[in-house]
């Protein structure tokens, strides 16, 4: 029962990863043409585009988008918690939302680590690099603007992850279910 669980974990979080890069990659307005872009556009369209005809956007978002990772976030939560012999009635709802809130920070979290690895590594122009940035500008440029590179170093990753981190423990200790997203 715990491989299929761990299946499940890893299909549900797969399609919900993708699905909030998509919705960030539109806000952003980052490159349409870069590489990933491409990936995760056609392999969230199949499941986007119908409910886009239902779902109108709102001041260039994609609100379908947010919606399908909305569900996928609480099916997965429903379906984790019926396979544990557990019922959730309407607590699933605000727990979807939990979900993916936590499963969005995750991913800035991973991004900003890939890109201080790739920063280490990559020498030039690298599209998957260009991504990242363009996806972590909103939230790092606010940050150095208080905080100026020092000598060359960068330090508003390293401030990005403390307050991450504070933001984590202080809604772990305030909401339900936190720990176990």
């Amino acid at each position: 029962m715990e491989a299929v669980i761990y299946l499940l974990r890893f299909v549900f979080d797969a399609f919900l990863m993708i699905l909030i890069i998509r919705f960030w990659l539109q806000w952003v307005k980052a490159d349409f043409y870069n590489p990933l872009s491409q990936f995760v556009v056609k392999v969230s369209n199949p499941v986007v585009v119908p409910l886009r005809r239902i779902i109108p956007g709102l001041g260039g978002l994609d609100l379908a988008t947010i919606v399908v990772a909305y569900i996928i976030a609480t099916l997965k939560f429903v379906t984790l918690a019926a396979l544990a012999g557990e019922s959730l009635g309407a607590l699933a709802f605000y727990i979807g939302l939990l979900v993916l809130l936590k499963q969005a920070g995750f991913m800035l979290f991973v991004i900003m680590i890939i890109m201080a690895i790739m920063s280490w590594v990559v020498q030039g122009y690298n599209p998957t690099l260009m991504i990242f940035h363009q996806l972590t500008e909103p939230f790092l440029n606010p940050i150095r603007k208080i905080i100026p590179s020092m000598g060359g170093l960068d330090l508003s990753m390293i401030v990005a992850f403390l307050a991450m981190n504070v933001i984590n423990i202080m809604l772990s200790n305030s909401l339900p279910y936190w720990g176990a997203l």
